[in-house]
């Protein structure tokens, strides 16, 4: 009986503080302000990166390795794959 009680306790008081961070979300919501970490590459950069990508040399291979287009902007390649898999899927 005693862990029942501790565990209804315990459910409650997570409903509370759940209750409460969605109240303080929807409320910086209505402030303006949104969470989240920024874009880690402006929409000019994405510009510039997927151009490094798709340029080619006269073999016909990439001029710019994703390692070089990464170092370019100062991310990760994986920042790189995401933004340019993001720009592929909206513009085709």
């Amino acid at each position: 009986m005693p862990y029942t009680v501790l565990s209804q306790l315990d459910e409650m008081t997570t409903d509370v503080i759940s209750e409460g961070t969605l109240e303080g979300l929807e409320s910086a919501r209505a402030r303006g302000r949104s969470g989240g970490r920024p874009p880690a590459l402006t929409e000019l950069q994405v510009l510039e990166a997927r151009e490094m990508y798709d340029e080619l040399d006269i073999r016909g291979k990439r001029k710019c390795t994703l390692t070089q287009i990464a170092g370019t902007f100062a991310v990760s390649r994986k920042t790189i794959y995401r933004h340019l898999d993001r720009d592929e899927h909206s513009t085709g």
